[in-house]
């Protein structure tokens, strides 16, 4: 028997060492270990917070220290040092644990890190991608790459020649429900990022069976899953902790409670309220508002007049404004008749009884988590894969409603009674606010079958362990072959 040794490399942001530490604490569950190359930058934020047996946290430098910033930094620059010093120190860091006796039996690598493959490849390491957004997501790049862009393009520039469809999937998209930086009518902040994922697709290619390990639950996309042939994708999920889902670690309740210790008094604030009361808002770790939307937002709030549990991270409404401007107009009355933090533990938050909506931006760990607590949502997508996740969480799920960017077209500012429109229709106790309850509850008895002992988050761990096993075993058959 094979002691499992897995190399788990991850892309350095919050949204992807979240996932990665539950899926690191399920393999380490089945008597595998786990080491995480993270950059200087992250191993700050990190600091020694995360003691976790079996779990090996690795720092190095991208050359980038101090993290990267958009505003002073050339990422062309950024995303060839990384490639070069990643590489390096994952080839150091295989070559060293082998000399030590205990090789790396699978590389895993998370998205945005094309280079990853290539290496577990120079040593001849199985590999499999942790893929931390929906698989529907992972079905419109591989099909855009593989001779659908032209298409996607054409339909979502025109919108009078018809949507979106792709094989496999049911519903059709629009040009809002396309992950932003793939229309190239429509350049974004993100577009950069388009080669990183065409190269992710590639490398997918140059495997002869490239297996992606999906944060996702079969019940939520299962012909998201079987859409494309040539990948084989295996749902994983959801990965959020245990405490929340099956309940086999106490323990493990939270995310990231451990790294952003802060005043839990807003859990004593949730507590002092009703049943399914409370609007909880939450922007993700990066989104930057202008200060008119975040006015906007906050008269919706104040104008719903239910209480509301916002995290407005510090100086996340100071942008482009100057310092006498910085504070919104009505803070006090905020301040008053809801509650404002700068962070919480947003699994905690979507667990309490009294919450019953979720303003959200559709990051993937966040309609995940909302998902798997039967939270409905509001859903108020920027960029990137957020724009399908709202789709789905509107169109497919049925979980929510979409903020309508229409509504005013003033640099795609959203004015207040939109969003005051959409708390009323979730938070409503009859008619449609009532069926997206309902449809929630159903997705959270869901996720909690799909996480519970024996089930398929488990069993498909399990597999994926055997053959690995096997392949690596193989491999060293190969390696003694030769030898004699």
């Amino acid at each position: 028997m094979v002691l499992h040794h897995v190399l788990l490399v991850i892309f350095p942001a919050q949204g992807h060492i979240n996932p990665a530490i539950q899926f690191a604490k399920r393999l380490i569950a089945m008597d595998a270990s786990v080491t995480i190359p993270v950059t200087l930058h992250m191993h700050r934020r990190l600091g020694n917070k995360i003691s976790i047996p079996g779990l090996s946290i690795a720092p190095y430098s991208d050359g980038y220290d101090d993290g990267y910033d958009s505003s002073t930094h050339d990422y062309n620059h950024f995303a060839l040092e990384s490639k070069r010093r990643g590489s390096d120190f994952v080839a150091d860091i295989i070559v060293s644990s082998a000399k030590e006796g205990f090789p790396f039996t699978s590389l895993v690598y998370t998205l945005l890190l094309p280079w990853a493959p290539e290496v577990a490849r120079r040593f001849n390491i199985p590999t499999a991608m942790l893929w931390i957004e929906p698989a529907t997501v992972l079905d419109i790049l591989y099909y855009y790459f593989h001779g659908y862009a032209n298409y996607i393009n054409d339909k979502t520039k025109d919108p009078s020649s018809g949507s979106v469809t792709l094989p496999g999937l049911s519903f059709s998209l629009a040009a809002r429900d396309i992950p932003s930086f793939l229309l190239s009518w429509k350049p974004t902040v993100f577009s950069f990022v388009l080669p990183w994922f065409q190269e992710t697709v590639r490398q997918l290619d140059l495997e002869a069976n490239p297996i992606v390990l999906v944060n996702t639950f079969g019940a939520l996309e299962d012909e998201a899953l079987r859409a494309i042939d040539k990948l084989s994708m295996i749902p994983i999920g959801p990965l959020i902790p245990s405490a929340f889902l099956d309940g086999k670690d106490p323990s493990d309740n939270s995310f990231g409670a451990d790294i952003f210790p802060v005043s839990n008094d807003y859990v004593e604030w949730l507590d002092s309220k009703l049943e399914k009361s409370v609007i909880y808002v939450s922007f993700g770790s990066y989104l930057d508002l202008s200060k008119a939307q975040v006015e906007e937002i906050a008269r919706a709030l104040l104008d719903s007049e239910r209480p509301f549990l916002w995290v407005i991270r510090e100086k996340q409404e100071l942008k482009n404004v100057k310092k006498e401007e910085e504070e919104i107009s009505c803070i006090k009355e905020l301040k008053r008749k809801g509650k404002l933090v700068t962070w919480c533990s947003q699994v905690q938050v979507l667990s309490h009884p009294s919450v019953g909506c979720f303003l959200t931006h559709c990051g993937w760990n966040s309609t995940l988590e909302s998902l798997a607590l039967g939270v409905p949502m509001v859903a108020f997508p920027q960029w990137t894969d957020q724009m399908t996740n709202a789709k789905l969480i509107e169109d497919v799920w049925e979980v929510g409603v979409r903020v309508d960017h229409k509504v005013k077209e003033d640099f795609g500012l959203v004015e207040a009674e939109e969003f005051k429109r959409c708390f009323e229709t979730v938070m409503r106790t009859e008619e449609k606010g009532n069926e997206l309850r309902k449809n929630a509850l159903k997705w959270k008895d869901f996720a909690r079958e799909a996480a519970k002992k024996g089930g398929p988050l488990e069993n498909n761990l399990r597999a994926f362990l055997d053959d690995v096993e096997h392949q690596f075993m193989q491999i060293g058959d190969e390696k003694q072959g030769r030898a004699n």
